[in-house]
């Protein structure tokens, strides 16, 4: 039985055309509910289940059986999503008498560990560089920033001279919600920075260059695309097999701090996270090193 020819089906068709005029959906949100919506519909032709045989249960059986094919913990929560629009859509007119998608409740949404470079490669990466040169100067001072105060690529490409302090070995840094923080930089990220800044930045300067830290060729701020490409092409130069960038620093900056014993309210305050929820992801990254340390060296792991 398809899914046009079935109570289901006419009722799909009205609800999207609703979503579609009333509404002013994208097609591409529309195209989304009708899949869940076709998938609800063809499950429900299987069993035999009539508009009024619709209940909390019987929903919860469907997403149950989406689970069982694979869905994901992300597709399965739009999917409660869109049974929630649709069946509040279905009992606001009275086709039903009361809305059996209420009581659900989307999965939480799986955690998504965020790759780390070991410490030997970090230092591995750094010690590559040669700085013998303007632009491997000014590239490893980069890096080293990256992986000495965990800044966003977003933070370190608009940094300027003026928001760098030298003798206090902080740069301040302005992040999401544009908020300002100090960061602290490391012995090593200091003596990189100021080796570009002695021997490679006043290289790079033109007549119309700007107080921007990191200079192009040209004389003009490092674009965010240019700093991903500095720093893949380094890792390459580096020997490193696995895909680097400029977050996966600032992932590595917080994982070998906290593996280092650092506190994770510390560690927030570095990150300029808002929310001590969006640092504990890195809680997560160092249970898993610690159980994979224990069951590779206990006799019982």
């Amino acid at each position: 039985m398809s899914a046009m020819s079935s109570w289901l089906g006419r009722e799909i068709d009205d609800f999207l055309l609703y979503v579609a005029t009333e509404r002013g959906l994208s097609s591409a949100y529309q195209l989304s509910l009708r899949q869940t919506l076709d998938a609800l519909c063809e499950w429900s032709n299987r069993l035999h289940y009539r508009l009024q045989d619709m209940g909390t249960d019987e929903l919860s059986h469907f997403l149950t059986t989406r689970k069982n094919e694979s869905l994901g913990a992300s597709s399965l929560r739009i999917t409660t999503v869109h049974l929630k629009v649709f069946f509040r859509w279905l009992a606001g007119r009275g086709h039903l008498s009361m809305d059996p998608a209420e009581p659900l409740h989307a999965p939480k949404p799986e955690k998504i560990l965020p790759e780390t470079l070991h410490a030997a490669d970090c230092r591995q990466l750094l010690e590559s560089i040669d700085t013998t040169t303007p632009l491997g100067a000014r590239d490893r001072a980069i890096l080293d920033l990256f992986y000495s105060s965990g800044v966003r690529l977003s933070e370190l490409c608009s940094a300027r001279l003026e928001h760098l302090d030298r003798q206090e070995k902080f740069l301040r840094v302005t992040g999401k919600g544009n908020k300002t923080r100090l960061v602290p930089l490391g012995e090593m990220a200091c003596q990189a920075i100021d080796h570009y800044l002695a021997v490679s930045r006043p290289t790079l300067v033109k007549k119309r260059t700007s107080s921007q830290l990191f200079l192009s060729i040209r004389g003009g701020a490092l674009s965010p695309a240019r700093v991903r490409e500095i720093v893949k092409e380094r890792a390459s130069q580096a020997g490193l097999e696995q895909n680097v960038y400029p977050h996966l620093l600032r992932h590595s900056f917080a994982t070998h701090l906290l593996e280092g014993g650092a506190d994770l309210r510390v560690i927030q305050e570095l990150l300029g996270h808002a929310d001590i929820s969006t640092t504990q992801i890195y809680t997560h990254v160092d249970q898993k090193r610690l159980k994979s340390i224990h069951k590779t060296f206990h006799p019982r792991g």
